[in-house]
């Protein structure tokens, strides 16, 4: 891998597309029709819930329910197609990139959308740190494959000069112009975006974005089927880009969250009691914001956890060195040895408790208060996670390290239906 960085000219190649929007006329608002990320939406409580905000939310083009995988595939692609039919969704009439602001309180946020063209990893431009799994690329490969669409941007982060420069300035120029859009979606986060069609201010990004690296802060799995189906071609087309945001944290830093497990057959009175001495396990007062007060204390010395589901609280640290000298890998380096997520699926899950990294066992969810409630609900255990720098993250993905799956939640993440690329009118 490279881990240098790209050369100037070898890096971000960020290309204009037709985005295809909602028509406002045509729906209830905007907020309405949007979601967060596919993987983000808690089934089936948040599935329902968006289903029934508008009949046009994009969750029926991202999740669509049916019997079989083929089945779903084909109604989100006729769908689509009927959504088009009806004007609901349209193409913008020229190629743009679009500038996205997300705010909510003091937090800012503001990126570029485009069709980014695809390079595998080993060129060190665009930086995946964490492991996929084959069947969700499936999954969303067979989606993307019969709608011929990107239905949702993914989030890339990258590092720039930290002022108003290159891409930065043209973000600060358009933002004081009229937006396509405004719309607060129902978490509280304001959303506009804009259309760059000029020529030169499209040069004046590429330009910048050409000697940038990009580290995958959110879609793994949907970077991975980007590649995917561009293997499947016989021929260069739009299937040699996918939809990103680009970020760049020197401007607006991303927040970091962990995302925690739900161990959906493991009571915790069990997972106490497999523990034996491999870790310190001590009982926290709630209530969960104290909790995790105390596991973020913990994490600052070594690797913790915080279990919950029978209605209290263990802070679990100080894992015996010998059992993790057994249990985890030697061959990497000594930060990815002492990730919490490493310790957790090569010691934990893998040694001690024995428990299989499949659906039917292990749940990954990103928020805390969601995890607790579902242990609690169903006699089952949540592993509540402490994130981990954005810094460690990224040296390890320049290194060609990946970490284990789901080991991190950068955000905010972009919502999905404010814009997506159809593979048929780029």
């Amino acid at each position: 891998m490279n881990t240098s960085g790209p050369a100037a000219g070898q890096g971000l190649r960020l290309i204009p597309f037709r985005g295809l929007r909602y028509v406002p006329e045509r729906v209830g608002s905007l907020a309405a029709v949007t979601s967060p990320p596919y993987d983000v939406v808690v089934r089936p409580d948040g599935l329902h819930h968006l289903e029934s905000a508008d009949p046009y939310n994009i969750v029926r083009l991202i999740l669509p329910q049916a019997g079989t995988a083929a089945e779903r595939h084909q109604q989100a692609a006729e769908t689509l197609k009927r959504w088009l039919a009806e004007g609901v969704l349209a193409p913008d009439p020229v190629p743009a990139l679009y500038v996205y602001e997300q705010s909510a309180g003091d937090l800012l946020q503001r990126g570029v959308i485009g069709a980014l063209a695809l390079s595998p990893a080993a060129e060190g431009i665009v930086l995946p740190h964490e492991d996929v799994m084959a069947d969700v690329v499936e999954d969303r490969a067979d989606l993307m494959r019969t709608a011929a669409a990107h239905f949702e941007p993914l989030l890339l982060s990258y590092t720039g000069d930290g002022g108003p420069v290159g891409a930065t300035a043209v973000i600060e120029r358009v933002v004081e112009r009229l937006p396509l859009l405004t719309t607060t979606t129902e978490d509280g986060f304001g959303h506009r975006l804009w259309a760059v069609t000029d020529p030169a201010e499209q040069a004046e990004i590429a330009s910048d974005l050409a000697c940038r690296q990009a580290l995958i802060a959110d879609g793994h799995h949907r970077w991975a089927t980007y590649l995917r189906l561009q293997r499947e071609q016989s021929a260069p087309g739009p299937w040699d880009f996918g939809l990103v945001l680009l970020v760049d944290t020197a401007r607006h830093p991303l927040q970091v969250r962990g995302i925690h497990r739900l161990l959906r057959r493991l009571p915790v009175a069990d997972a106490l009691a497999a523990l034996g001495s491999g870790f310190r396990v001590r009982t926290v007062e709630g209530p969960l914001p104290h909790a995790l007060h105390a596991l973020a204390a913990a994490a600052a010395e070594g690797n913790a956890y915080l279990l919950a589901g029978d209605g209290r609280f263990h802070l679990m640290d100080g894992p015996d060195e010998r059992l993790l000298s057994r249990t985890v890998r030697a061959d990497r380096p000594a930060a990815w040895r002492t990730l919490d997520a490493t310790v957790l699926h090569s010691t934990l899950l893998d040694h001690v408790w024995r428990i299989p990294d499949a659906p039917e066992h292990i749940g990954y969810i990103h928020d805390a208060a969601a995890a607790v409630e579902q242990a609690e609900r169903h006699g089952a255990t949540a592993v509540l996670m402490h994130p981990v720098r954005e810094d460690v993250v990224r040296d390890l993905a320049r290194q060609g390290v990946t970490m284990p799956r789901k080991s991190t939640s950068f955000g905010p993440k972009p919502a999905t239906g404010l814009v997506l690329r159809s593979l048929h009118t780029d």
